[in-house]
């Protein structure tokens, strides 16, 4: 028995080193590079290993309350195939709301699937679940606990998409829930958040992110043209889908998060819930200030929804604002906003956080997209989001509260984890 406990002991130990002591890569570029250079489009297509996909349409969809409805609609409309992957669809109002239009279309012929995260969805088991299965909809959980795939529990789908008919999706932070439709807690505003509507040839590698992971929770490979039509250009921006999967650490997002940061030439724009990056990236953001780029970050105030990532957060802070990054703290509500803006020429909108949980643990999907006037409707909303923020100055930084200086180097674990 002694020499088990042993064992055990080491295991756990060991356990605990890999997940939080693991160092990140130093990701680096081999030479300079700029967005604005001629090979640009080609080696970001080609180092993400993504397809480009010319003329395509996007429409910026600013908050819940512009999102939902348009989502609605086009679930509504559906004729042929509805595919969905989310993390949070978490039961409610406007959980109600989707499972009355998908039921409602899978009743009348539409082939309806679901793939929800096991873990980020859990609260939509139950009754839920079987009005779906009820009327139709085929739902798969994602990851769910089992002994034989412990290993993989970390690994989470924290994507959030929506295409009908094979032809329009949805991309985004924002997942199924009442917070992003309705105030909370007394706030005076649900959660601030981006999706965008797309239409075009790109929507074909969205779809098949899609049925990457319908296929591993049930092993049935979507095909044929109620999921894959045929697919015109509708409009100008060029664009690529980044997909992760934590197959190996060096995932797709992080490679084009840091390759479109490294490459700018004037301004770099940056919204995100959960500000935590790495070694690599924090040197990317200090070497881009010393070039002379502008840069700005968005991340939540007081009344965001991890407290313990705002503290891990806020202890990084002051190299930063030496080095003249400008830091805004949303206020009144919750920021979910997950963009980031490169001289105003390449954006990129998904379901990416800027922290390790989100580059190396879990499925995510973001749309890198290159077009001037896409930039400036998702620069005017940012304009506004800093109209609405606190911008923390390094003397405003020096002076956050004695227990907060305290606690900061305690929660430093969460930079490899969350």
């Amino acid at each position: 028995m002694t020499s088990l406990a042993v064992a055990g002991a080491i295991f756990l130990v060991w356990l605990v080193l890999v997940f939080l002591f693991t160092p990140g890569i130093n990701y680096h570029l081999a030479r300079r590079t700029s967005v604005q250079a001629e090979d640009f489009l080609y080696t970001i297509q080609s180092t993400c290993q993504a397809a480009l996909h010319h003329g395509n349409r996007v429409t910026v969809l600013t908050d819940g309350p512009e999102f939902y409805p348009a989502m609605l609609d086009a679930i509504r409309g559906a004729r042929r195939s509805i595919n969905m992957e989310c993390y949070i669809f978490q039961a409610g109002k406007m959980a109600d709301r989707f499972i009355d239009a998908l039921s409602e279309r899978a009743r009348n012929g539409v082939n309806v699937t679901i793939v929800v995260d096991a873990i980020g969805s859990f609260n939509l088991w139950g009754r839920p679940i079987a009005r779906l299965r009820a009327a139709g909809c085929r739902i798969e959980s994602y990851q769910r606990v089992r002994w034989y795939s412990l290993q993989r529990i970390n690994n989470r789908t924290h994507r959030e998409l929506l295409i009908v008919d094979g032809s329009t999706a949805f991309a985004g932070g924002a997942g199924i829930a009442d917070w992003w439709a309705f105030p909370q807690r007394g706030r005076s505003r649900p959660w601030r958040d981006t999706m965008v509507r797309i239409e075009g040839p790109v929507v074909a590698a969205l779809q098949g992110v899609a049925a990457e992971n319908w296929l591993e929770c049930c092993g049935e490979i979507l095909t044929g043209p109620d999921f894959f039509p045929d697919l015109t250009p509708c409009g100008d921006t060029t664009a690529f889908v980044v997909k992760s999967s934590p197959s190996d650490r060096a995932t797709a997002s992080r490679v084009a998060f840091q390759l479109l940061i490294e490459a700018a030439d004037e301004t770099v724009r940056v919204s995100t819930p959960y500000f935590l990056p790495d070694r690599a990236l924090r040197r990317a953001l200090l070497d881009l200030r010393q070039r002379g780029v502008e840069v700005m970050l968005i991340v939540p105030g007081a009344a965001t929804d991890q407290q313990w990532v705002r503290l891990a957060s806020r202890r990084m802070w002051g190299h930063l604002l030496r080095a003249g990054i400008r830091i805004f703290e949303f206020r009144g509500s919750m920021t979910h906003v997950k963009t980031l803006i490169v001289d105003g020429l390449w954006t990129v909108v998904g379901t990416t956080n800027i922290d390790n949980r989100s580059f190396e643990h879990n499925d995510e999907v973001n749309i890198a997209m290159r077009d001037r006037s896409l930039a400036a409707r998702l620069l005017a909303d940012y304009d506004r989001d800093l109209a609405g923020s606190d911008e923390i100055t390094l003397a405003a930084w020096e002076r956050r509260p004695l227990w907060e200086k305290i606690v900061g180097p305690f929660v430093w674990i969460l930079e490899r984890q969350q």
